[in-house]
């Protein structure tokens, strides 16, 4: 393991981390709030790590998996750390304990929260608190990678590492070429939302900023209410559209855009997200009718915004959905657990998975009935190897392990345990808000302190799909 190499690479992290915080720091002058200096010497400090193994180390081409991976995982642990040291300047309600958790939750677009009163936070945190989000929705790496000359066999590792295990397959092309792809899909929905949100009257503040939080799938706001703050079903229909549409696989988004519809047509993961995602409406839409709203066009209003919120791993709120019935609780559990589709923004164990799953357990109803047939697992008409069946069960299993593990642990800090359960799952998932006291209304401010780093590196690992920063954490990884 070279480390001189590692600190080369994240050099350039730490620099992109200090350029959105001078941004930021402008934001503040543009408002004369008490966020600039906060924001600018931390801008400084991140300078500083990140010139120092520029300058002293010459570059570096070929690296090999170990140290792609290191490089990705330590991007983001770092990321986290730098990132809560405007918050930390700043004081108020960030502790170090709470800078870190909001830190986290930025980056891994969780958009969980610790803040009791967002309005009374200044705007140049605010933005850098979005640009949290914006910075890790598309992924620190890829933004890196579409930023920089050609980086050879060291890019590809990179991106590989970089990329969700279940999204690569759409992504069959060259590291630069897929790298440009995510990057203009996500600029281009990102501008694309600001413009329609300012026209149905927003400032650009929070248009801009609402914009981060939904492209990246993120769901911090700039009101203590969230979206509902506005009260605006035509700012609602923007932000779900969006939510949708970022929920999505982004390789599928560009064969969109450039007119190759039929291929998107065909496949099975976009019609069961669309398929799924109206079910749950319509079924919490009618649970909620006439038990939380008299009129149905409002159930639906607020069913549809919740449902995709949360399928989408977005986490904006426009209702107190921990008021709803036990049997819409569940159908937000179980979109809070699986989420939207590989290689979009979105968190959660995702659809490709889910797809697969069953996939599988309908094969093995088969070979149960003719044991000695040969029946293949397949997705799309493509064949999907035994192996990678065999890895998408296991990271199931595994995900659920461990929001079963965070939950006991939250329940040993008296968590109640709809909370504790919710909390997790949502953590996991980067969705943000749970039920009950971490409802789509309340916030992560009264969670014990342990209970906050818990959920930190549960954040963590659900948007390093576990295995990352698990490699990271092994001996045997830094001695190779």
């Amino acid at each position: 393991m070279r480390l001189y190499v590692i600190f080369r690479y994240v050099g350039f992290v730490l620099l992109l981390i200090a350029l959105f915080m001078l941004i930021s720091a402008g934001v503040s002058l543009i408002y004369e709030d008490s966020g600039f200096f906060p924001l600018f010497y931390s801008a400084l400090i991140a300078a500083l790590f990140a010139v120092f193994p520029m300058i002293f180390v010459p570059p570096v081409d070929e690296i090999n998996n170990n140290e792609g991976t290191v490089i990705v995982v330590a991007s983001w642990l770092l990321s986290c750390i730098v990132g809560m040291l405007p918050y930390i300047l700043w004081d108020g309600e960030f502790s170090i304990t709470n800078s870190l958790f909001e830190s986290v939750s930025g980056f891994t677009t969780t958009g969980a929260s610790i803040l009791n009163n967002i309005e009374g936070i200044p705007k140049g945190l605010l933005f850098w608190r979005a640009c949290t989000h914006w910075i890790g929705g598309v992924g620190i790496i890829i933004f890196i990678l579409a930023v920089l000359p050609s980086m050879g066999v060291a890019g590809m590792i990179l991106y590989r590492s970089e990329m969700s295990p279940a999204a690569m397959r759409q992504f069959k092309m060259r590291t630069k070429d897929a790298t440009e792809v995510l990057l203009y899909v996500y600029l281009g929905l990102t501008a694309a939302e600001t413009i329609l949100l300012m026209l149905f009257g927003m400032d650009w503040f929070d248009a801009v900023t609402h914009s981060f939080a939904t492209i990246a799938t993120g769901g911090f706001s700039t009101k203590n209410l969230s979206v509902a703050s506005f009260n605006s079903p035509a700012i609602e229909i923007i932000i779900m559209f969006f939510m949708i549409v970022s929920g999505m696989n982004f390789a599928l988004i560009f064969l969109v855009i450039t007119g190759k519809y039929k291929e998107v047509s065909t496949w099975s993961v976009v019609k069961y997200y669309l398929i799924a995602n109206f079910a749950a409406i319509l079924l919490v839409a009618l649970n909620i009718w006439n038990t939380n709203y008299e009129s149905f066009i409002d159930a639906l209003r607020y069913s549809s915004f919740q449902i995709l919120s949360v399928g989408t791993s977005t986490g904006f709120a426009n209702a107190d959905s921990s008021m709803w019935p036990g049997f819409s609780q569940l159908i937000i559990i179980f979109f809070t657990l699986q989420c939207a589709s590989a290689g979009s923004t979105s968190g959660g164990i995702k659809i490709d998975r889910i797809l697969i799953l069953y996939k599988a357990i309908i094969r093995r109803l088969r070979i149960l009935r003719h044991p000695s047939a040969i029946i293949p697992v397949t997705l799309d008409r493509l064949k999907i190897e035994d192996s990678n069946v065999a890895a998408a069960l296991l990271y199931i299993i595994f995900y659920i392990m461990i929001v079963f593990v965070s939950t006991l642990i939250l329940s040993l800090t008296n968590v109640d345990m709809l909370s504790a359960f919710s909390g997790s799952a949502a953590m996991m998932g980067n969705v943000g808000p749970g039920l009950s006291k971490v409802g789509s209304m309340a916030n992560y401010s009264n969670i014990p302190e342990f209970g906050k780093w818990v959920f930190s590196l549960v954040m963590l690992l659900g948007r390093l799909e576990i295995y990352g920063l698990i490699i990271f954490l092994y001996p045997k990884t830094w001695i190779k």
